[in-house]
């Protein structure tokens, strides 16, 4: 009798640590990954953006699972703050107030299903706007709500 107890205790145990590790696997742990570098992508680091005018950024979103949404952020850099992603270096003007900044702040879904998404979404800029230094910020996030996030150095004019 301790023998047939014995043996179906290592068979539970035996098949919960297979079914486990099996779910393990599957789970999704890799963050999205945002591509701004390549042909055609926009804003590129250190680019003229005009105020009274829209530009189209640009850019292709992938994840090993499933996407699911982004964000996309531009304000304004007067003061000379940092990120921790920018790797390029534009010149700037002089540190200054704002007085009518443009800023956005605008989230979009990604359709079901998606690995891979060229994203391109129109971004007026106010013609009172702000001249000066910005920052455009992309962040994305997968379904299992990994997120990557990408920043570069623009100048509204």
């Amino acid at each position: 009798m301790k023998n047939i107890f014995l043996l179906i205790s290592i068979l539970i145990i035996t098949t919960f640590l297979f079914w486990r590790c099996e779910k393990e696997s599957d789970q999704d742990d890799e963050k999205p990954v945002i591509n701004m570098e390549m042909s055609g992508s926009f804003p590129l680091p250190c680019d003229t953006l005009f105020k009274g005018d829209s530009f189209i950024f640009k850019a292709v979103f992938t994840d090993n699972v499933e996407l699911g949404s982004f964000n996309l952020e531009l304000h304004h850099n007067f003061d000379h703050h940092t990120h921790g992603s920018h790797v390029e270096s534009c010149e700037m003007e002089s540190i200054k107030e704002p007085v009518n900044p443009f800023y956005l702040n605008e989230s979009f879904t990604i359709p079901t299903g998606l690995t891979s998404y060229n994203a391109q979404i129109e971004v007026p800029i106010p013609a009172d706007a702000d001249t000066g230094d910005y920052h455009f910020m992309v962040k994305l996030t997968d379904k299992e709500g990994w997120q990557a996030w990408q920043s570069v150095s623009v100048k509204v004019l």
